[in-house]
């Protein structure tokens, strides 16, 4: 009995935690989301795709891969200082076109809140 009422005060304890560590996304389930990325844009490297590579990217400003050639629409958020936090990028993560008229990017957008979150998350660990 005293085991079973051990481990609820575990679980109870650790909760908080748990929480805290999804409450800004989660890098494992990034990962999976990232899946969808993938075809155009790497993480684990810089070498650029069809999309230029993500390492580094939060906290970074838009359009600064200089081995990249980014369309007019990014150079614009270059040029009007964009910083890709966690709140450009949710926002652009979103609807990619309505953030950047004219970009290149054809991907249509997370549109769950999570899944951006998730994706985020993931990023961050390349970005550190």
């Amino acid at each position: 009995m005293f085991l079973r009422y051990a481990a609820v005060a575990i679980l109870v304890a650790a909760a908080p935690g748990l929480a805290m560590a999804d409450e800004h996304g989660n890098p494992d389930k990034g990962k999976k989301v990232f899946r969808k990325c993938q075809a155009c844009h790497v993480v684990e490297q810089q070498k650029n795709r069809i999309g230029p590579y993500l390492a580094g990217v939060v906290g970074r400003h838009a359009a600064a891969v200089e081995s990249y050639n980014y369309s007019n629409a990014m150079k614009k958020l270059g040029e009007e200082d964009v910083v890709w936090d966690e709140e450009t990028l949710s926002e652009y993560l979103k609807n990619p076109r309505k953030f950047a008229p004219g970009t290149k990017m054809i991907f249509p957008g997370l549109k769950k809140e999570d899944d951006r979150e998730d994706v985020i998350a993931y990023l961050k660990e390349f970005s550190e």
